[in-house]
């Protein structure tokens, strides 16, 4: 059984509550938004007040990604919009202790991102606090970009330092995601998989999160 997290970038924005009732419907663990800034990536995206319009929609965990280039100055008001947890980058430019302890302060979960370019060992020192891993699989910025297989050894060199740590960080995994990696990702030690194209685009996609549950 594998944990999903439908990244509402590829859903229909003009539908965005019914797109949620759905992803929780069909099962998912917790509802992905993925936040740009047009500086840190070239894309633009969600603010505060529109995961506040959609919070009421469900009770699933909602994950907001920041890929933003200054990611303090965004955390007290997406928390105060309702993001349970908060996931922030090494890349940006803030301090990434000061940051973890600030969503910490507003009793929200913490997650770390990294790049592909970015070694895993380089945030060993943040993710022992930490709630989610969460392993870029593309280059960030735009929806619907290719899987880089090649990230699968940094899924296990992640996964074999976390157990053998002990640590309660969980793996999650962004970027070109699909039913046929999503298997080998949960294999490498993946606890969860973040999924848009692959399911917003398919046939169904309520069918398509079953499935991916399944893996």
């Amino acid at each position: 059984m594998s944990r999903i997290s439908p990244s509402i970038l590829s859903s229909d924005f003009g539908s965005l509550r019914s797109e949620v009732r759905m992803i929780d419907d069909a099962g998912a663990s917790s509802v992905h938004i993925d936040v740009m800034d047009g500086h840190f990536v070239p894309n633009l995206t969600f603010g505060p007040a529109l995961v506040k319009s959609v919070r009421d929609s469900t009770k699933l965990r909602f994950d907001t990604h920041l890929m933003v280039e200054h990611p303090d100055r965004f955390i007290r008001s997406f928390s105060d919009a309702g993001s349970d947890l908060l996931i922030i980058h090494p890349e940006a430019k803030h301090d990434m202790q000061n940051t973890l302890k600030l969503i910490a302060d507003c009793g929200r979960g913490r997650g770390v991102a990294i790049n592909p370019e970015t070694p895993v060992t380089s945030v060993y020192e943040y993710i022992a606090d930490a709630d989610l891993l969460l392993i870029m699989t593309i280059n960030p910025g735009f929806g619907g970009q290719k899987f880089m297989p090649e990230m699968i050894p940094k899924v296990e060199e992640a996964r074999k330092y976390i157990d053998e740590e002990g640590l309660r960080v969980k793996i999650s995994i962004d970027g070109g995601v699909n039913l046929e990696n999503g298997k080998l990702l949960t294999q490498a030690g993946a606890h969860e998989l973040v999924a848009g194209t692959a399911v917003f685009s398919s046939a169904d996609p309520a069918e398509t999160i079953r499935r991916f549950i399944a893996l």
